[in-house]
């Protein structure tokens, strides 16, 4: 590993004397405003993009513009959080504006459970790093790698920029994808990655999609009902290491998942989980997708006999919580040693879509 970050984000900004402001509002905002509580960080104001300010407040601060805030604190050099998450382009094009024009950077916080990632953190488990970093097929992987750890202690967007992936190379390269007939989707959400899936693949077949949001469910069945030539089949349940009911975030957005310490709930309702090794019984597939908010290890478990029997290939995802950067991929190796582990990222600002495909060779 090549790592050369010394102290961490959180560390640096408390030792700052520098104004510190935050760009956005929301889920994202509340979770980096209480870190920075605990390490005794003020937060001087709240902005949003030049256009979209409504005169609302946040945390008890009047929102101000993006213009009004450098002229509030020119000459002060002021401090950027950024805290939203976004991978559309002109969302990202304005990212790369805030940074040219301030010190800005994208506090991680998980997006499940409450292990932040510190200094501490990863020196605690710099073995385990190293490990999976060793296991990794190839250097973009650990390139990758190295750039995602770096990101996640720093909070400089420039590793994120040097680490993107393009999908097709992904789908033809890593999976190549037309060898793929049978597909199972956890976490299908509205049937996004099907569509994807279709763009690159003609030769898909069926698909088992699980999706445990009620509204997300509808869009995925509505969906399914479209796609020609593909067996579609929609499973209103999400992916777990049993069958059982569990507490589940039904906010209705995207993140939703089950609900664990640490999430921030407004909507909570029980819904059934299931595993993979029971829907399938037996049969194999030629590809399984983890992409369940924060529970890929519960559902990597479930899919133990169909990982270890048939050996699908296999997507994770690995940034909804801190550990998932080493725990993951040392259980999938040791759920199935032949695996070989690849490392991608698409665009998106923090680090999401950082996804470990596992594949025998």
């Amino acid at each position: 590993m090549n790592i050369n970050i010394k102290t961490d984000l959180w560390h640096y900004l408390a030792s700052s004397r520098s104004p510190i402001v935050m760009y956005g509002m929301g889920n994202g905002a509340d979770k980096i405003i209480a870190v920075c509580e605990k390490y005794g960080i003020e937060i001087c104001d709240f902005f949003a993009s030049d256009g979209f300010v409504r005169g609302h407040s946040f945390h008890g601060k009047t929102v101000i513009s993006y213009s009004a805030m450098k002229e509030k604190y020119a000459g002060q050099n002021p401090i950027v959080l950024l805290s939203f998450a976004s991978s559309l382009p002109d969302v990202l094009a304005l990212f790369k504006k805030v940074g040219e024009e301030c010190e800005l950077y994208a506090p991680d916080v998980p997006v499940f459970g409450e292990t932040l990632f510190t200094i501490e953190f990863f020196e605690e488990n710099r073995a385990r790093f190293e490990a999976v970093y060793d296991l990794l097929a190839d250097e973009e992987s650990k390139r990758i790698y190295d750039n995602v750890i770096s990101y996640k202690l720093s909070g400089q967007i420039k590793y994120l920029w040097e680490s993107e992936s393009e999908k097709q190379a992904v789908y033809e390269e890593i999976l190549d994808c037309k060898s793929i007939s049978r597909y199972v989707d956890l976490g299908a959400y509205n049937g996004d990655t099907i569509r994807e899936m279709l763009q690159f693949n003609p030769n898909l077949k069926s698909v088992i999609a699980l999706e445990p949001d009620a509204r997300n469910f509808r869009k995925l069945n509505e969906y399914a009902q479209t796609v020609e030539n593909v067996d579609v089949k929609c499973i209103n349940a999400g992916a777990w290491n049993e069958n059982t009911t569990l507490l589940f975030d039904a906010s209705g957005n995207r993140n939703a998942g089950i609900v664990s310490k640490g999430n921030i709930v407004s909507k909570i309702k029980e819904v059934p989980v299931i595993s993979v090794d029971e829907v399938l019984n037996g049969t194999p597939v030629d590809y399984i997708k983890y992409d369940v908010e924060g529970s890929e290890k519960e559902a990597l478990l479930g899919s133990k006999e169909t990982i270890q029997k048939h050996s699908p290939k296999l997507l994770a995802s690995l940034y909804h919580r801190s550990e998932d950067l080493f725990a993951l991929p040392e259980l999938i190796k040791k759920l199935n040693p032949d695996y070989s582990l690849y490392l991608r990222r698409f665009s998106y600002i923090p680090a999401w879509d950082l996804n470990l495909y596992a594949v025998k060779e």
